[in-house]
């Protein structure tokens, strides 16, 4: 413990250093594991989805215009904080809500939990991961 000690009262850059590389991992995993809650990956999604899970777009007017998954409902940012109340009658069904990267649909997702909901589940990484593994968008 001395030697520790004094490498530390030595070399105050890499101590430093050292805590920071720490911080930023433990940064890194607590972001991870909030963006992973009821997540499901674009695979899994369509399983659901042919199991008959109703998927909600949660963008911009536009950008769901520009490409959205096929048979996908949009829930406009405005409506997210009525979001309980409006889904309600979906209580027991399957929902999956998406967004551009994961961050508000995973939060609205914890939201929907807290009310209640058993069976929503947000897609991970978002519309972004989706594209990103090639996955076919509906125009309009």
């Amino acid at each position: 413990m001395d030697r520790l000690l004094e490498y530390l009262h030595r070399h105050p850059f890499l101590a430093s250093l050292a805590v920071a590389m720490a911080l930023a991992v433990v940064f890194f995993e607590l972001r991870t594991r909030r963006l992973a809650y009821a997540a499901v990956r674009p695979q899994e999604a369509i399983q659901l989805m042919n199991q008959g899970a109703q998927l909600y777009d949660l963008r911009e007017a536009d950008a769901f215009a520009a490409g959205h998954v096929n048979g996908a409902k949009r829930l406009d940012p405005a409506q997210h904080a009525q979001a309980v109340e409006q889904l309600k009658r979906f209580k027991d069904r399957l929902l999956i809500l998406y967004c551009d990267d994961g961050g508000r649909s995973t939060a609205l997702t914890r939201q929907l939990h807290a009310a209640g909901f058993t069976k929503v589940f947000s897609l991970r990484g978002g519309l972004a991961t989706w594209r990103a593994e090639g996955l076919p968008l509906a125009r309009g």
